[in-house]
């Protein structure tokens, strides 16, 4: 990773940065889109973002960002093909000094913006994109095309080099960065804790376990369900097992899990509560905050944020969620700040839930601290936005450049067409 310099460097002053992503509505990285853009704000730069809009929008535009409306999401190939000559033009008259992209769809139309104006490329890998086929593997392949590719972990980078070893050269960690100024318990009122537990019909005095992910099935909803019939078989009482997330448009898989818990005998006690705009609260409203995923994810943002909030957390051991979790056998027990259980084992998250619950005052109070710190030396906002301003600086600079040995997309596919 490069030198972070200070935010405020004048070779940023007066640079602009063109960001493209198919929408600011909740997400990763959405999230990061915002803190980048108010970053470069900060440091004198003009932050532009291409998107169809949506719910941060009006966050975007309160941190000096300016909101580009394009159909950044089309995946249609002849919208693609059109959009990248409203890019160019885009780019021309605004003239960035470089082009970043955050998706798959987008990048390619701003690669081919990109090479027609000649303006440097970035990608950022905020996810481990699946797919075996040589259309798929061609498709996700753009993400690896950047004079720049940000990987969000070593899980990340790793799929990546394995990929597109051709990418090696370009790939830079760049962990997701939380705002430490907002997932600090001392900025969360008692009231905003109490509304919470209100909305949410959790019993004065019970425990919260927090699952905070969209509803997705890969997100682990069933195992936590079946964990919690455990532990309330095993005798566990007075706690609240709190599903918070918006479906998406999955009613489906809502309505299936609610059936669930139902036949679970949960109801009352697994309760599904939608979207949570107050995330810092949430964290701090629970007693353990559970990443149950079945799925590796690519970093994890919930483990982080409830460390900072001071909360154990337990997570599947897979992906790059372990990364950011102290966990044994990896540091010893006294050095823990959560547990890792292996991914789709109801029992074994059922038996690490009651033990994190178990826990006494002081040893929670010294689990809390380290977990705090842990995220603030690693993974906080700072960090992030001082590396991803200093790979601009390198870029904007001509220090970074693509490695030749990227295949076209032309040879790619003539490759896949040979036996």
């Amino acid at each position: 990773m490069p030198q972070a310099s200070p935010k405020g460097s004048e070779d940023l002053a007066g640079a602009t940065v063109l960001q493209i992503i198919p929408s600011l509505d909740a997400g990763g990285a959405e999230r990061t889109t915002i803190d980048i853009a108010g970053a470069l704000v900060e440091a004198g730069g003009r932050a532009l973002v291409a998107s169809r809009g949506g719910r941060l929008v009006s966050e975007l535009q309160a941190r000096g960002g300016i909101w580009i409306p394009f159909p950044a999401g089309a995946k249609n190939p002849a919208a693609m093909a059109w959009n990248v000559g409203r890019l160019a033009r885009l780019i021309r008259l605004e003239r960035p000094a470089v082009v970043h992209a955050r998706s798959r769809a987008p990048a390619w139309v701003a690669l081919g913006a990109a090479r027609l104006t000649g303006v440097p490329f970035m990608t950022t890998f905020h996810g481990a994109y699946g797919g075996t086929s040589a259309l798929k593997l061609r498709y996700n392949s753009v993400m690896a095309r950047g004079d720049v590719v940000i990987a969000n972990s070593d899980y990340t980078r790793g799929l990546v080099t394995s990929l597109y070893p051709w990418a090696v050269p370009q790939v830079e960690v760049v962990h997701r960065g939380t705002d430490l100024r907002q997932f600090a318990p001392a900025a969360v009122a008692p009231a905003r804790v109490q509304k919470l537990r209100s909305d949410w019909g959790v019993e004065v005095g019970d425990r919260v376990v927090l699952l905070a992910a969209r509803l997705t099935s890969w997100k682990g909803h069933r195992v936590l369900i079946e964990a919690a019939r455990l532990l309330k078989a095993a005798g566990l009482a007075d706690t609240s097992f709190i599903l918070a997330g918006d479906p998406q448009g999955r009613d489906r898989y809502a309505a299936e899990l609610d059936a669930a818990v139902d036949d679970a005998g949960l109801r009352g006690v697994v309760k599904r509560v939608g979207h949570v705009a107050d995330m810092p609260a949430a964290f701090l409203a629970a007693s353990v905050v559970a990443v149950p995923s079945t799925k590796p994810e690519a970093f994890g943002r919930s483990a982080v944020e409830a460390q900072a909030m001071g909360t154990p957390v337990v997570v599947s051991d897979h992906g790059a969620v372990p990364e950011t979790v102290l966990s044994v056998p990896r540091v010893a027990a006294e050095a823990r700040t959560g547990w890792c259980v292996p991914p789709d084992d109801a029992r074994a998250l059922a038996l690490a839930i009651g033990e994190a619950l178990a826990l006494g005052a002081s040893a929670r109070d010294g689990m809390a601290r380290r977990a705090q710190a842990h995220v603030a030396e690693h993974f906080s906002l700072e960090r992030m936005e001082g590396a991803t301003l200093a790979l601009y600086r390198d870029v904007i600079a001509g220090r970074r450049r693509a490695a030749s040995t990227a295949p076209s997309p032309q040879a790619e596919k003539g490759a896949a067409a040979k036996p």
